[in-house]
């Protein structure tokens, strides 16, 4: 009891200095807590003395058993309150009635208590100073279980407003000394009641601690939620305030609509790739939504003018970034808006505006929106011309690394045009499509032609439905095909125009549905009935399927009708252009277009040779294969196992059609299970380029690249030059350990890399491959 009442009174002392517990509770449950620990003490007391003659034992008897029915009814009234204040706090609900008859009788039950110490109707001492109950106990027992009686049922009818463990704990305090003080008139001497209440009292205190803290808990998690939803509506009130003040300036001339849109998604993708953190990522993008902003203050007339801007106009329009940066330097918490709209015309060589700062000295936002911005103006239509090509477009920001942007970012630029195989980053215009629905009126002979439709390795089959203009005689309605290559996958009407010289743009041949053809650029066209002959097309005009496939450097097209097949084999110039075929006619409407891939793929036996392939190796040979590659890495050395060093010298030339700064020779290093490229357990770890760029496919392998310009580099137009007319290159490389040094001299640069293998590589390869070049006169020593 001693050790129950030591409890009892740290745990008064506990709930008088919680604070988490509501003020009426807490007092409940500190009379609660207080009253067990003097129960007890009493109790004791009562025991202690009993059977004592002496003067102490006889007043300490009488007034601890006096002590012990009061606190017992104390007690169970505090918990009473308790009740009321967690059931229905500040309110007079009909539910607390029956509290409220608690209390009466708890009141009445403690001045029947009073009287018994006079009358004795609930216990006596004899002359041994010893305890004895009395027939009125009877009564005690009644109002006391009559209390926790109707304490159950109101706990019991408010289970909805009550957790399941303060539920439990309710009904427990009421059952338990219900059950008891039915025991305890059968065992005389046990304080069952008491103990009971005790125990109860001290779990009370520990339920209502935990019920709290979920309470305290959930009202945390409610506020955060709040606070979240409240961030949450307050960054899309900015994003949208951003948005419209960028739409706003963007509207100031169509051929700006969307570009601060695209500039902050270019940035996002850049920081993202780079490895920044997310909200960074974030940061960078409304930087680079708002970076024109100082737009707003520059003349409408100077930001339309289609032609070329005075020195007046242009010095004008260099005041937008100062003008961006006063009017977001409001926004105190957000520095790098206003950096980013006053830094990102700022060059990474320092020859850019306002400031003229270089390198680090320019905030890295600002660098990163930089390379974003120039690339969308590149990939964006202007008054003056459609968007560049992508290859162009990639060229433009390989020349700009280290004078205009940083290389960094630059190169991560690169990488992301590099994957963008279907050139999805730029500004978008209708696709035109050709469907079952679309119609070609082809009034004119070849006026109107269809988008390009690729011919690759896969054959594709092309259905049409021809049908003759109105008044014309059908004999000379004929659909044409224009086999061609180009940039933007578009026959340009005027081959020897600036535009389409800037596409690349070739011809091949045009083929006529009636077998006729017109080689331009091709080297060969043989036409040949399969079956039929040809004859005119009827009033209701002629369907036809048209099947194109091309190997290497020949290209099949096959045209059926219910009257003939023909087929055509065109001998193309080289393996590295690409082919389309457009459709085009003359006094005909084609439509009910069907495009689909037959299932066949060309190799050496698919189309028969009008041609002898076009070779360029000329020159010595190495203890190593020349090769020549016609394409993107289509061709290669065989990998040489590393040991430990690596001398290697070659000559390399790029081919006529090669006019991009990657159009050169490649380094690669890689592992497989059987030594080959693309073998079993293929892991790239380091690509190379002759131009200094450096990639690698394997997480667990980083490469560091350091490229130095020597005296006779000049211009990278030069450097493209030198390859086009042939240069010596040579490369050193050694392997320490998981440590690879590679140096590659050539062309006027010096590339030194650091590949830094994080993981278990027993054996490295190397071998050369390239893109539309050929090399040749490969010395290896290892």
């Amino acid at each position: 009891m001693l050790f129950l009442s030591g409890i009892c009174t740290a745990l008064a002392i506990m709930v008088l200095i919680s604070r988490s517990i509501p003020e009426g509770r807490r007092n409940a449950l500190l009379i609660l807590e207080a009253g067990c620990a003097l129960l007890l003490i009493c109790d004791r007391f009562a025991y202690i003395y009993r059977g004592d003659i002496s003067h102490t034992g006889y007043i300490m008897v009488r007034v601890c058993n006096f002590l012990v029915y009061m606190f017992s009814l104390i007690i169970v009234q505090a918990f009473n309150h308790f009740l009321i204040e967690l059931l229905y706090p500040g309110q007079d609900e009909n539910g607390s009635i029956l509290l409220n008859i608690c209390d009466f009788l708890l009141m009445l039950g403690g001045g029947l208590t009073i009287v018994s110490q006079f009358t004795g109707i609930f216990y006596y001492f004899d002359e041994m100073n010893l305890y004895h109950r009395n027939s009125g106990i009877v009564l005690f027992w009644i109002i006391t279980l009559t209390v926790l009686l109707i304490q159950m049922i109101v706990v019991a009818r408010s289970k909805q407003s009550l957790s399941l463990s303060m539920r439990i704990t309710m009904l427990l305090f009421a059952i338990v000394p219900f059950t008891a003080t039915i025991l305890q008139t059968k065992f005389y001497g046990l304080s069952l009641t008491n103990i009971s209440i005790v125990g109860l009292a001290m779990l009370l205190y520990l339920i209502t601690l935990l019920d709290m803290n979920a309470t305290v808990a959930k009202a945390n998690q409610q506020e955060i939620k709040m606070l979240r939803d409240e961030q949450e509506l307050m960054q899309n009130l900015f994003d949208q305030t951003a948005s419209a003040l960028a739409s706003a300036i963007d509207a100031k001339d169509k051929y700006t609509h969307g570009h601060s849109g695209r500039v902050a998604e270019y940035s996002e993708s850049i920081a993202r790739t780079y490895g920044m953190s997310e909200e960074d990522c974030r940061k960078v993008y409304y930087a680079a939504l708002l970076h024109d902003v100082g737009k707003i203050g520059i003349a409408d007339s100077i930001i339309t003018k289609d032609g070329k801007l005075t020195k007046e106009e242009f010095a004008e329009i260099k005041k937008h970034p100062a003008i961006g940066s006063q009017i977001l330097s409001n926004i105190s918490l957000s520095k790098h808006l206003s950096d980013g709209a006053h830094f990102h015309h700022e060059r990474y060589d320092g020859t850019g505006y306002p400031n003229g700062i270089a390198e680090e000295k320019i905030p890295v936002f600002a660098r990163i929106i930089a390379v974003a911005d120039s690339y969308d103006a590149m990939t964006s239509k202007r008054s003056y011309r459609d968007p560049l090509p992508q290859q162009v477009v990639r060229e433009e920001i390989v020349k700009g690394m280290g004078t205009q942007f940083d290389p960094e970012f630059a190169k991560v630029m690169i990488h992301l045009i590099d994957i963008d195989t279907e050139y999805e980053m730029q500004e978008r215009e209708e696709v035109k499509e050709l469907t079952e629905d679309t119609i070609l009126t082809c009034n004119e002979a070849q006026t109107i032609f269809s988008d390009g439709i690729p011919v690759t390795y896969n054959e594709v089959s092309i259905h049409i439905k021809s049908l003759p203009t109105e008044g014309t005689d059908p004999a000379q309605a004929s659909p044409t095909l224009v086999l061609f290559d180009s940039l933007d996958a578009k026959v340009h009407a005027a081959p020897n125009d600036k535009c389409a010289k800037e596409r690349q743009y070739f011809e091949y041949a045009y083929i006529n549905t009636n077998g006729e053809s017109k080689c331009i650029g091709a080297r060969k066209i043989r036409t040949k009935f399969l079956s039929g002959k040809y004859e005119p097309p009827g009033d209701k005009g002629r369907e036809y399927d048209v099947y194109a496939v091309r190997f290497k450097d020949h290209t099949r097209i096959r045209i059926a009708t219910d009257s003939y097949i023909c087929e055509m084999i065109i001998a193309l110039p080289d393996s590295t252009r690409y082919t389309y075929v457009s459709l085009t006619g003359d006094n005909c409407t084609l439509t009910g277009f069907r495009i689909k891939k037959t299932g066949l793929r060309a190799d050496d036996s698919t189309i028969e040779r009008i041609a002898p392939e076009i070779n360029f190796l000329v020159g010595p040979v190495g203890n190593i294969p020349n090769i020549q590659i016609n394409g993107w890495r289509s061709a290669y050395t065989k990998g040489v196992l590393l040991n430990k060093t690596a001398q290697i010298s070659f000559h390399t030339r790029s081919l006529p059609t090669a006019w991009l700064i990657w159009h050169c020779a490649f380094i690669v290093l890689y592992s497989s299970d059987d030594g080959t490229i693309d073998g079993a357990d293929y892991k790239e770890l380091a690509f190379l380029r002759l131009d200094g760029e450096c990639w690698n496919d394997y997480d667990k392998v980083t490469n560091h690249t350091r490229i130095e310009r020597s005296e006779d580099f000049g211009s990278w137009d030069d450097w493209i030059q030198k390859h086009k007319n042939g240069t010596d290159c040579s490369a050193s490389i050694e392997r320490k350990g998981n440590m690879i040094f590679t140096e590659i001299s050539g062309g006027g640069l010096h590339i030194k890399n650091t590949t830094s293998i994080f993981d278990d590589i027993d054996d490295v390869y190397l071998t050369i491959t390239g893109d539309q070049c050929v090399v040749t006169n490969i010395h290896l020593d290892t």
